[in-house]
């Protein structure tokens, strides 16, 4: 882990996350030394007010005058002020730069050469969001974070390829290069990464004994499509309960084909979710389990119309709480779809 200095770091001007929409002059840069990082504080207005993310923060903390944190789906970040510091380009640059690269996301040419380079970068590293940020709530306050993917390439752009590298930009490069921004994020903040199967094992704990005899609960029965999102890197936890999606959908499904007449009746059984969701505090919680002479059915319906038609969508509702936003989003969506065999009666 990184040593942490004793020497006491005088109050960034202004703090990015507390800013809304609020234009200053930048104020005059400020340096300070430490034995973790050199820095360059000064202030900024923040960016435009966009879609606040239904993406909490795990921990965020000033550490030697580096505001750093990790997202609730494990993303490290700087904030604006961060990145500045860490840089040493004055902040106002760094929320220039922002402005532009959503400015000039979709322009074919680059005029200008940081772009370029960031473009570059941060598409070849599988970063392709339309923000440099990602923009999320604190105690009811706005916060932007920068991911760490986000914070090496300004970082190396100021090290190495802008017209005035500085030494500020160069040292701390180097530092991370070696040690790596990610891990320098978590080990400054004493952060582990939670076991991203217990969500998953602790339901099955609960619910492994739920259905009743003659049958079957949803939860039981998309084992394997909860796997595949967890192999794929989503977050599974209260915000991400994929059988409320298909109870929903086969709900609907087994009423308009009046199944009940074909099956038998559903009957309601008490669901219960671990102590630590926000669901717990109304266990227990009725939900439907149905006739298992019913379950060809369903899990027809399951690979053949919800997998190729509702998942999709249920999982691009997610895209704010995958690592890769969007692209990944779209790249899980995809997972299901069938492979259409070629037409060889064109050779």
């Amino acid at each position: 882990m990184a040593k942490k200095t004793d020497k006491i770091i005088e109050p960034i001007d202004a703090n990015f996350d507390d800013v809304a929409e609020l234009v200053i002059k930048p104020a005059p840069p400020k340096f300070i030394r430490n034995s973790v990082l050199s820095t360059k504080v000064s202030s900024v207005p923040a960016p435009p007010q966009q879609q606040i993310l239904d993406l909490g923060i795990e921990i965020e903390k000033d550490v030697n005058g580096i505001v750093m944190g990790v997202l609730e789906n494990g993303i490290p970040y700087l904030t604006q002020s961060g990145l500045a510091e860490i840089t040493g380009a004055p902040r106002s640059v760094i929320y220039d730069i922002t402005q532009d690269w959503e400015k000039h996301y979709d322009d074919d040419v680059l005029t200008k050469d940081r772009l370029s380079f960031l473009r570059e970068y941060l598409f070849k590293n599988g970063y392709t969001q339309r923000q440099l940020y990602i923009e999320t709530k604190k105690d009811g306050a706005i916060n932007y974070a920068y991911p760490d993917i986000v914070c090496m390439a300004i970082l190396e752009f100021y090290a190495f390829e802008a017209k005035s590298t500085n030494k500020l930009a160069v040292e701390n490069y180097r530092r991370f290069a070696a040690y790596g921004l990610r891990r320098f994020i978590y080990d400054s903040l004493d952060y582990t990464p939670s076991d991203k199967w217990k969500y998953h094992h602790d339901r099955v704990s609960i619910l492994k004994n739920s259905s009743p005899p003659g049958y079957f609960i949803i939860f039981n029965e998309i084992t394997g499509l909860i796997v595949d999102l967890i192999t794929a890197n989503l977050t599974v936890n209260e915000k991400t309960i994929a059988d409320i999606s298909v109870g929903i959908h086969w709900s609907k499904y087994w009423k308009e084909n009046n199944l009940e007449d074909k099956y038998g009746e559903r009957i309601p059984f008490d669901h219960n979710y671990p102590e630590y969701y926000p669901q717990a505090d109304s266990n227990p919680q009725p939900a439907n389990a149905y006739p298992d002479a019913s379950l060809p059915e369903f899990r027809s319906w399951f690979k053949q119309t919800y997998l190729l038609t509702k998942f999709p969508v249920y999982i691009l509702q997610k895209a704010n709480v995958i690592a890769g936003g969007k692209a990944e989003a779209i790249k899980i969506a995809n997972m299901y779809q069938e492979k259409q065999l070629p037409d060889r009666s064109k050779k």
